[in-house]
């Protein structure tokens, strides 16, 4: 006769059942959730699977979009990279007013749910804006120049596809990031190593899927057609909602607290200043309000280390700069060359992008597997190195990146001027692909050290109330550097155009990106120096700061 009904509640029983049950997270009924059968990798597989999908729709639309621009819009070369770079910045920014919301409001696995809808919304629109003859730009454009224009009906219900698609991809990419972390517990050991290797991880598959995107997308765009080209990132957002709702029954989800984490921060500014203009009579204050002081300590400790942030995240920007020329000058340069594998293949411009991710894909496992497991050795800290010393290195790869990157323009320049080519834009020069493979990879380097050890960084030294803003302020990162790049290239467009060839001509054997790019490094090399001061100074958040 089975007993077990009836024994009383023992202390190891007591002790199995809180075990079991996870303090602050539920399932999506919003019962409590047990460790062992929520969580963990099993849940966080079916949310890379969400990023695989909709990194495909967001980058099928973003790799190639100056082609579009400059295309069937007729928009010029330097018009053209400074709306993608708005573009793009805005869609960098937007995450901000998805993590309030979510952080504030809905929590993150509904703001996922709402931004996919969204999401599969614009890429409809999009994809109906280059399918039907009303809204779509005559296909005569191309060759017959401004007598054949699009309408400004036409630009406009193209560009609001495109900005609802950056609204869209602004409230699911922090949410989507965050809520993956979220399964794991960092009070738990074997957990706490999972998280920062699900970073990795996290990091390794998006990149293949971009690959994938970037090698396939540009290549249906350009040779088949733009309405298939938008049409396959509508059909995979579709999957990745898909994939997102069968893993439900598994994802822990964070309770929201019923308050917003914005007013917490308030508050802990409100004391930070407080605490600092009545210090002179701590003492008595603290022996009259002793229940009440040790809250407001903790909450003057988080405002400071929300302070401690700022310079860091401020010095970055420069980095966002760089990080934006892959997808707009880096796409223009390689349709200058000989693209040609084997006999009739010609390989798209935007398609050269794909040797940033496939250096990612390669360099991940080396890095997660090899290089951690060895410094680890040596530092005696779990993830080998430290996120901000990660983050320092790659900045010396960027430093070199945009330094090869000027060199080989500089070669390609001196190509087109040896062959006669300067006054013949439209000419193919000598020149192969390869010669920018270097610069490409060295990008994707770059991007493991620097982007992932930021992701990690702002997700881990903000108040867990509000990992969904500290992700949402690593992007912020990109979407500012991409209004600074779009601000610097029409300053540089108009000064340098009005005392003779522009540096970003139509034009480009005539033009000057090698300039350009030189600057770059130099603003690089500046951002070094001052991100090793502020890191020296920095003071890592205690894991104990939980005050509310």
């Amino acid at each position: 006769m089975d007993t077990a009904p009836f024994l009383p509640l023992s202390s190891s029983s007591s002790f199995s059942s809180s075990a079991i049950a996870m303090d602050g997270v539920v399932d999506y009924r919003g019962d409590p959730v047990s460790r062992f059968t929520s969580g963990g990798w099993t849940a966080a597989l079916f949310i890379i699977g969400v990023e695989l999908a909709e990194r495909f729709a967001y980058y099928g639309v973003s790799s190639n979009l100056i082609t579009y621009l400059t295309g069937p819009l007729q928009e010029s070369t330097a018009s053209a990279a400074a709306a993608v770079n708005t573009w793009s910045g805005m869609a960098s920014m937007l995450p901000l007013a998805g993590a309030f919301v979510a952080d504030s409001y809905l929590g993150r696995h509904r703001t996922i749910l709402v931004a996919s809808l969204l999401y599969i919304l614009g890429l409809g629109l999009l994809t109906l804006s280059s399918v039907l003859p009303s809204l779509r730009p005559p296909k005569c454009s191309i060759n017959y120049g401004k007598t054949c224009s699009p309408s400004s009906f036409q630009v406009f219900f193209f560009y609001f596809s495109l900005y609802l698609v950056a609204l869209a991809q602004g409230f699911h990419k922090p949410c989507t990031q965050a809520f993956g972390a979220d399964q794991f517990d960092e009070k738990d050991p074997e957990e706490g190593l999972s998280r920062s290797s699900f970073f990795n991880w996290w990091f390794f598959g998006l990149c293949l899927s971009i690959s994938i995107t970037i090698i396939i997308l540009p290549y249906v765009q350009d040779n088949v057609s733009w309405a298939l080209g938008f049409g396959l990132p509508f059909i995979a957002m579709g999957i990745a909602l898909i994939i997102f709702l069968i893993g439900t029954k598994k994802y822990r989800i964070q309770q929201l607290k019923g308050r917003s984490p914005f007013l917490r921060i308030g508050k802990s500014f409100a004391a930070l200043i407080k605490g600092t203009a009545t210090s002179e009579g701590s003492e008595l204050h603290h022996s009259k309000h002793k229940s009440d002081k040790e809250p407001n300590d903790l909450q003057i400790e988080e405002a400071k280390g929300l302070l401690r942030l700022f310079p860091l995240w401020l010095t970055c920007l420069i980095y966002g700069i760089v990080y934006a020329q892959s997808s707009t000058f880096f796409t223009k340069q390689g349709g200058t060359l000989d693209r040609k594998i084997g006999s009739s293949f010609q390989v798209p411009p935007a398609a050269l992008q794909s040797f940033i991710s496939i250096s990612i894909v390669a360099f991940v496992p080396i890095y997660d597997q090899i290089l951690v497991p060895l410094t680890r050795k040596l530092s005696r800290i779990p993830t080998g190195i430290t996120k901000l010393q990660r983050i320092a290195t790659g900045i010396v790869l960027s430093v070199l990146s945009m330094t090869v990157a000027a060199l080989v323009e500089m070669k390609r320049l001196k190509t087109a001027k040896d062959y006669g080519l300067i006054d013949q834009p439209e000419a193919i020069i000598p020149m192969s692909l390869w010669w920018l493979a270097p610069q490409y990879i060295l990008c994707g380097i770059t991007e493991v050290f620097t982007l992932v050890g930021m992701q990690e960084f702002f997700y881990d030294q903000v108040p867990d109330e509000l990992r969904s803003i500290g992700l949402a302020l690593y992007y912020s990162i990109f979407g500012i550097g991409n209004f600074i790049s779009s601000f610097l290239i029409s300053v540089i467009n108009k000064t340098t155009r009005s005392r003779g060839e522009s540096w970003f001509s139509d034009n480009l054997n005539s033009a000057h990106l090698d300039y350009f790019y030189w600057l770059l490094a130099g603003l690089s090399f500046v951002e070094l120096i001052v991100f090793l001061v502020f890191s020296r100074a920095y003071v890592y958040k205690k894991q104990q700061i939980t005050a509310e």
